[in-house]
């Protein structure tokens, strides 16, 4: 045989064993199903459970493989005496087969049943957690909970025919550690229902603050806010300890980490609102320059509660007025506890006393100044009455302090612009805000202080109560305090054009003529002649303006619209701004909730659960408990 020829029927039966190689079928590859029929002639059956192979009914025992001819082979070979006894196609043999079915499913029921309960003892034992998690309680505290259900049922129960239910409540596994890994599994879940949410996404925005913790290790807490196909989340994405330095590199680096693990994209980022700190908005190395850099589209915002805070700031004698009542307020209560108990038993007894204790005042906190200012005004009779009981030289001097008419004027126009200020401020906090919300509430109040300047120019005090019944002279200084707010351009610190915040605040309005042209600039994708096209059918449709009218709000508005399939680009521009933040409330909340959790007695807490633990406090998406019994992440026996 030529040696080309050989060669050629070698290469062929390496080809042919290589193509047999791949080819070979596998059983579950094959699809096969059970035949009802195989019951009356062979005895089998195949059991509901997954992965579940067909079983004998006679002697119990499977299959490998879900084949007529595997059935009849272990039917005939190994029961031929069935076969003899109980002819086939005969009601003996159909009664018998019947009695063995009911004998298997009365032995597997059993089993069954015991799972099942251990299921419900697990879910219950998870969402206890979840109610533990929910209240900042600490993972022993789990113990706790089990003994006192324990008790209360047994006290209860005074005819024991609750005996299955406490037993079931005393196997609930939760030790401090079990409480632990049933809050990760929680969490986890949580999560992932967070970033499969932000993934489908077209667009989120990021709010991102850092505050330290009860152990002095700063905390990095990022929000995502974005829309689920139903209405807008703001969920909780981490919270990342910063060990070293927070420099805005260094939080660059934890929060591209992250974008990284969970395959996310800056691409989708739409706006970064941030506290102002120089970590987060420096020109060159702060973390929302870094970012700008991979995403130019990205906007920066400052919180716009921090600005409104900022721009009420005081300086030169209005701050020496504030300076001298935190004083007197710190002698009162902070010179002895003997000193703050008296003065408080005065004030018990005290007819014409509004409330029963001064207020400390913190720099830090939104509502401070005016809080303090407004008890101080209201216990000022009683502090007179304090300070001139008391024989020290430092209560005198500040009793002739609070007897100067002019100080006194200063401290009562303080109080009343701060009380201003404080309704703003809580007008501006709470969750789902939308930037068209404090966007609204800001130009409000700008109007409103021009209503103010004109009210304490003109010595009515119409808005000034505190002022007008201390009888205080109107200065110059309080009239260029309010100009100063008013000529405050803070409140226009946002990149994102106002005629496209109008418009998504009243859609009925006609529009800007260099809307479409604004809205193409903001979100490249647009098609912007057939945004104008869309604008006109919305505006000039009966159904958009009976929706628009019976809305219980301009977001709930534009969630119905999003979930239809019309206004394709209309919808984009819409969707673009509503999932802006428009502040770091939602940071500013977790903190506080952050140092419920991490107090001093659980400062060994880890990292980890502190994440997890934050994340289920608050948190408005309700994890499926039966999944996670059934996903195996919690064993039954513990």
């Amino acid at each position: 045989m030529p040696v080309k020829k050989k060669h050629f029927l070698l290469l062929l039966a390496i080809e042919k064993m290589a193509l047999s190689k791949n080819l070979k079928r596998k059983i579950n590859s094959e699809n096969r199903i059970f035949h009802d029929e195989w019951t009356e002639n062979y005895a089998f059956i195949l059991p509901s459970f997954i992965n579940a192979k067909p079983t004998c009914l006679i002697c119990n025992e499977g299959v490998s493989a879900c084949k007529e001819y595997n059935i009849r082979r272990h039917h005939e070979t190994k029961h031929a005496n069935f076969r003899v006894a109980f002819p086939q196609k005969t009601e003996a043999r159909k009664r018998k087969i019947e009695a063995l079915k009911g004998a298997y499913a009365h032995s597997t029921r059993i089993l069954v049943r015991g799972l099942t309960s251990q299921q419900k003892v697990t879910s219950a034992s998870l969402k206890a957690s979840w109610v533990l998690a929910k209240h900042n309680k600490p993972f022993t505290d789990a113990e706790v909970f089990k003994e006192m259900m324990v008790t209360v049922l047994e006290e209860l129960d005074t005819n024991k025919s609750m005996d299955d239910v406490i037993g079931s409540v005393k196997q609930m596994s939760l030790s401090a550690r079990s409480a632990a890994r049933r809050i990760e599994a929680l969490s986890d879940a949580v999560l992932g229902a967070i970033i499969d949410g932000v993934s489908h996404a077209n667009y989120f925005s990021l709010a991102i603050d850092e505050s330290t913790d009860n152990t002095d290790v700063a905390q990095l807490c990022i929000y995502v806010r974005y829309f689920d196909g139903k209405d807008f989340k703001e969920e909780l994405l981490s919270l990342i300890p910063l060990e070293g330095h927070t420099t805005g590199d260094a939080i660059f680096a934890k929060l591209e980490e992250l974008f990284q693990l969970h395959s996310l994209s800056f691409e989708r980022v739409n706006l970064i609102v941030t506290d102002g700190a120089p970590a987060m908005v420096g020109k060159h190395r702060g973390l929302v320059s870094r970012l700008k850099e991979l995403a130019p589209q990205m906007h920066g915002l400052h919180c716009l509660i921090h600005q409104s805070v900022l721009c009420a700031r005081l300086n030169g004698e209005l701050k020496n007025v504030m300076d001298k009542v935190m004083k007197v307020i710190n002698f009162v209560r902070g010179t002895s506890s003997t000193q703050h108990r008296l003065f408080r038993q005065l004030v018990a007894e005290s007819a014409d006393a509004a409330h029963d204790d001064l207020l400390l005042h913190n720099d830090v906190r939104w509502l401070s100044k005016g809080k303090a200012l407004d008890r101080f005004c209201a216990l000022l009779n009683e502090i007179k009455a304090f300070l001139g009981m008391s024989k020290s030289k430092a209560a005198a001097d500040r009793l002739i302090l609070l007897e100067d008419e002019k100080f006194m004027s200063n401290v009562a126009f303080l109080s009343d612009i701060f009380g201003h200020l404080n309704l703003l401020n809580l007008q501006l906090q709470g969750r789902d805000k939308t930037i068209v919300d404090m966007v609204e509430k800001l130009e409000s109040f700008t109007r409103k202080l021009e209503m103010l300047e004109a009210d304490i120019s003109t010595g009515r005090l119409l808005h000034f109560s505190t002022l007008k019944k201390t009888a205080g002279e109107v200065t110059e200084l309080m009239v260029d305090f309010i100009k100063r707010l008013r000529a405050t351009s803070r409140f226009d610190d946002y990149s994102i054009p106002k005629d496209i915040i109008d418009f998504i605040r009243d859609p009925a309005v006609k529009p800007a003529d260099n809307f479409s042209f604004l809205a193409k600039e903001m979100i490249s994708s647009l098609d912007q002649a057939a945004l104008e096209m869309e604008i006109i059918d919305f505006q000039t449709t009966s159904v958009v303006r009976d929706a628009l009218r019976s809305a219980e709000s301009v977001s709930a508005f534009w969630v119905g619209l999003l979930c239809s399939e019309e206004y394709s680009n209309l919808k984009k521009v819409a969707l673009y701004i509503l999932t802006m933040f428009p502040s770091t409330y939602v940071c500013e909340s977790s903190f506080s909730a952050m140092n419920a959790i991490k107090t001093h007695e659980r400062n060994r807490l880890t990292h980890q659960n502190l994440e997890n633990c934050l994340r289920i406090k608050v948190t408005s998406i309700s994890p499926d408990i039966q999944q996670i019994v059934t996903s195996g992440r919690c064993h039954f026996s513990h």
